[in-house]
Formats: C-alpha cells, structure tokens, sequence
C-alpha cells in the first residue's frame, strides 16, 4: 500500500516540473494588434498538447518528488524510508518544488489554459510547489510528505475532471472490475 502512494506521488511531481520548463519560453510584451483582447498563443510554441505536456514534463517532475517522501514497507528490503539524508538530496527536492511553480504558470499560457476551474488548479499546483520548497529549506520531513500528499490531490481532482480515464491507470485491478 505504501509503495502505490509513493508511486503515485513520483508521477504528479514528475508532471509538474515538466511545466516549468515550458515556463522558460514566455513571452512577456504586450499585444500589438487592434486585437489585444484575444489570446495571442503564435508566441508560445505549444507543440506539446496538455497530455503530452502532463506526460513529459509535469509527471517526470512529480515523480522525483514522490520519490523524495515517505517510506516504504518491503517484502525484501524491510521498511525504509525515502526522505533526503544530505545537502545535496534537499536541493534536489527545492529544485524539483521550484518547478512545480512553474509547471503550474505553464499549464495557464494561452492556448494550453482551459477554462476557470483549469486555472484554479494550476495556481495550486504552484502553491504546492511553494511548499514543497519551503519544506526542502527547512529540510522538514512531514511537511515534504503533506506537500506532496497535496500534490497528489490536486493532480487526481484535476485528472477527475479533465481526463476521467487516466486515473484507472493508477487503480489496483480490483478498484477498477
């Protein structure tokens, strides 16, 4: 049971830093047109549609996060525990958490934005990321985990309203027969 939350947790993170990068390549000058209250999304290179973006960015970040919180009870290695140990592995953990924001400011660039609800969710992903960073800095064990229990939660309630079918892919068997 605890290794598919932490699982899970790896594959939010994962998703969230890939957004980040895509943050990097925002156009920040105004509209030049008579147009300007349209979205101008020709500056954006928006190659990556949102479930590729999820895919490739966003979930590769959540994953390192989820695999930098909790413990693990193992048949084989017995319980151990997942958290950072050195300097070196809570940096790793803010820069992931720095990401998060970022993932959170892509998911809103016009042209990948959906509607209210969508921007609601992107704004607590980055909120979670500030957690997750704050956690890193004070290298506080229960707040990473509750930082990135929230990830989860705001990863599954998005997925429950935007695409249904990718939280089956989660489930155990016997949750989905």
């Amino acid at each position: 049971m605890f290794l598919n939350r932490s699982v899970a947790r790896v594959l939010c993170v994962t998703a969230v830093s890939l957004l980040c990068l895509a943050a990097c390549s925002q156009d920040t000058s105004p509209p030049a047109d008579a147009d300007a209250g349209k979205s101008d999304t020709s500056a954006y290179n928006l190659t990556l549609d949102n479930t590729e973006f999820m895919a490739h960015v966003l979930e590769p970040i959540a994953d390192v996060l989820w695999k930098s919180a909790g413990w693990i009870l193992d048949e084989n290695e017995g319980y151990y525990e997942l958290y950072p140990t050195d300097d070196e592995g809570w940096l790793n953990v803010h820069n992931h958490g720095a990401m998060i924001v970022e993932a959170g400011n892509l998911m809103m660039l016009p042209g990948r934005a959906q509607d209210g609800a969508w921007t609601t969710y992107a704004q607590a992903t980055s909120t979670v990321g500030l957690s997750i960073m704050k956690a890193a800095d004070e290298k506080n064990n229960e707040d990473l985990f509750q930082a990135g229990a929230q990830l989860y939660s705001v990863c599954t309630a998005c997925h429950q309203a935007y695409n249904p079918d990718i939280l089956s892919r989660f489930q155990p068997r016997s949750l989905t027969e």
